[in-house]
Formats: C-alpha cells, sequence, structure tokens
C-alpha cells in the first residue's frame, strides 16, 4: 500500500462561523487555529479562509492575527470566503499599504444557476489583481447532475435547496448541458465545471460527493469548445 506524506496534500480550512470561535477578532482567528490544528492531526494548515467578513473587527487587525500565524509557521495562504468585491479590493489594498498578508483567492456561490454577485462585482476585483476564485456549490446543491427533471422527485438532503431552479430557465439549462455531455461522451456534472473552469477567474471549482458514482461523474475532466461555453453563457 502506497504511503502518503503531508508534503502531497493541500490542507484547507476556515474561521469564523464555527459557533463556538465566530468572528475574525486576532485572538479568535488564533484560538481557531490551534483548535483547527489538533483536530486534523497537523502541523500547518495550506490555505487559511476568513469564512466570512466580519465588519466589527478592523480588516488590519484580522490580516496581522494571519500574519502572525504564517511567521510561526503555522498557515501557509489565506483566502477569502464570502466577501464582496468591494471588501476584498479593501483588504487586499490594507495588506500592501500595511505590509500584511494578502488574500491569494476568493471562495464564493458560483454555478450556472447562481451567474452573481460573482460576474457583476467580485470577478473583476480577482482579475484586477491576478487572484483565483474556488466557488463553492458548482453543481448549483445537485441540481446541474441532472437528476433532477420535471415530474422527477429525488429523494435528497438538499432536495428543498433546489426548488428556485426548477423553472423552465433551470431545465433549459439541463437540456444543454445533456447536448454537450452526449458530445463528450461525459457525464452533466462534468460539463457543469466545465463551464466553470473556462473562466479565466476560476481555478478550482468545489463540488461534493456522496457515492462512488457521484465522485466518478465529478472527476472527469471536460474541455468545452468556445461554441459550448458561449451556449451556456446565453442563460445570464
Amino acid at each position: 500500500m502506497q504511503k502518503w506524506g503531508r508534503h502531497q496534500f493541500v490542507i484547507a480550512t476556515k474561521v469564523a462561523k464555527l459557533s463556538t470561535r465566530p468572528g475574525l477578532r486576532p485572538e479568535n482567528i488564533i484560538a481557531a487555529c490551534n483548535d483547527s490544528l489538533k483536530r486534523l492531526q497537523t502541523d500547518h494548515i495550506d490555505l487559511y479562509y476568513s469564512h466570512h467578513d466580519d465588519k466589527d473587527v478592523p480588516i488590519a487587525e484580522t490580516l496581522g492575527a494571519y500574519q502572525q500565524l504564517i511567521s510561526e509557521g503555522k498557515i501557509r495562504y489565506i483566502g477569502a470566503s464570502q466577501h464582496t468585491g468591494a471588501r476584498l479590493q479593501e483588504a487586499l489594498d490594507i495588506a500592501i499599504k500595511e505590509k500584511l498578508p494578502k488574500y491569494v483567492c476568493l471562495q464564493d456561490h458560483y454555478n450556472l444557476m447562481e451567474r452573481n454577485p460573482f460576474e457583476s462585482e467580485q470577478q473583476e476585483v480577482l482579475k484586477k489583481n491576478n487572484l483565483s476564485a474556488l466557488p463553492f456549490y458548482g453543481l448549483a446543491r445537485g441540481f446541474l447532475t441532472g437528476k433532477y427533471r420535471p415530474g422527477i422527485t429525488v429523494d435528497s438532503i438538499r432536495a428543498s435547496g433546489i426548488t428556485d431552479y426548477q423553472t423552465d430557465k433551470g431545465y433549459a439549462i439541463i437540456d444543454a448541458l445533456d447536448k454537450i455531455s452526449k458530445t463528450h461522451n461525459s457525464s452533466i456534472s462534468a460539463v457543469a465545471l466545465a463551464w466553470l473552469r473556462a473562466n479565466p477567474q476560476v481555478s478550482t471549482p468545489i463540488a461534493s460527493a456522496r457515492t462512488v458514482k457521484q465522485l466518478n461523474e465529478i472527476m472527469q475532466v471536460v474541455e468545452l469548445t468556445s461554441e459550448e461555453v458561449t451556449t451556456l453563457n446565453l442563460f445570464s
């Protein structure tokens, strides 16, 4: 059996939303990081996210806590999650001015069913600062797998979260994904994730799987043609 070393893994986790460790105050960030290191049984975190924006804490104080953790070797890089474009830019500007660590990426909600605020105001900030996005809900809570169809009841804990997608537009997107997936002999999931990867500001879309079958579907790598990307872009 192959043995895996810590250097072969990238570990990312977040701080700010755990009920017992809320917010981005420096003391909370440092305590939460130490808690995570113990739970993960590792000596460092590769990518540590501010899980959400905390406007009650000066950005410089938050970044100062990350600077301490980086200097101690406990974290390598920091990322922002659920930050508006304006607040992300403000954090980047403060980091430069105060010589503090800068966020290297953004994690937020983005997929074929949820195009904004990413395209309307976050994407331009990423492009301007040469950063990338790692969008979560890449498959729109499972809707973009194609398992939700008119007249079909799906037994899933996430089924209640996709009712807003079950519209004429939503099913039209599924039909378009269906046609493209047949061309590539791939899953619909793989095409939906390929559309995200086709965006130059997206590095790694995030999608989850509960079964080996689902894992195999999202692991398929598809390269869309420019025409296929354009077709899917029309569903704005």
